[in-house]
């Protein structure tokens, strides 16, 4: 799977393992930055070109990641397209993508540790999108949503 992978400062030693974790499990990475640590640096700048490359098909889902996983959140579900959660645990990153085709996972880097992490990431990776008549019935008044 192509996945893309994005963080601010909170985050960035997080995203450099599961960069590696990853790639060594086989999978096509686009890291959206950070490149490098920055104290300064504002998640909205790395998480917003992983969003909009989510929705352009570039990537078949993202990985988000901030201090607490909110504010990427937050700033994923600005894109029109955007299904992104904050995840903490395996029942919501698998039923997140089943149930309400989430295609954006949100971690924070000081919340989740690096194994857990990797673990909620192979199991939102592993999940697939549900076709259920009412899931998709959900998921189109959810779009109809972003109508204005």
């Amino acid at each position: 799977m192509h996945v893309g992978i994005a963080t601010d400062h909170g985050g960035f030693a997080l995203k450099e393992e599961l960069v590696a974790n990853l790639r060594a499990a086989g999978h096509e990475v686009t890291d959206f930055g950070a490149y490098s640590l920055e104290s300064g640096d504002d998640y909205p700048d790395f998480v917003t070109p992983l969003a909009q490359a989510v929705v352009a098909g570039q990537v078949d889902r993202g990985v988000a990641i901030c201090g607490s996983g909110v504010g990427a959140s937050v700033c994923a579900n600005k894109i029109p397209g955007i299904r992104a959660a904050l995840i903490h645990d395996h029942f919501s990153a698998k039923q997140g993508v089943e149930d309400d085709h989430m295609n954006i996972l949100c971690m924070g880097g000081r919340t989740v540790g690096p194994a857990v992490a990797w673990d909620l990431v192979q199991t939102f990776l592993d999940a697939e999108y549900s076709q259920d008549e009412r899931h998709l019935r959900r998921l189109a008044k959810v779009a109809g949503l972003e109508g204005g």
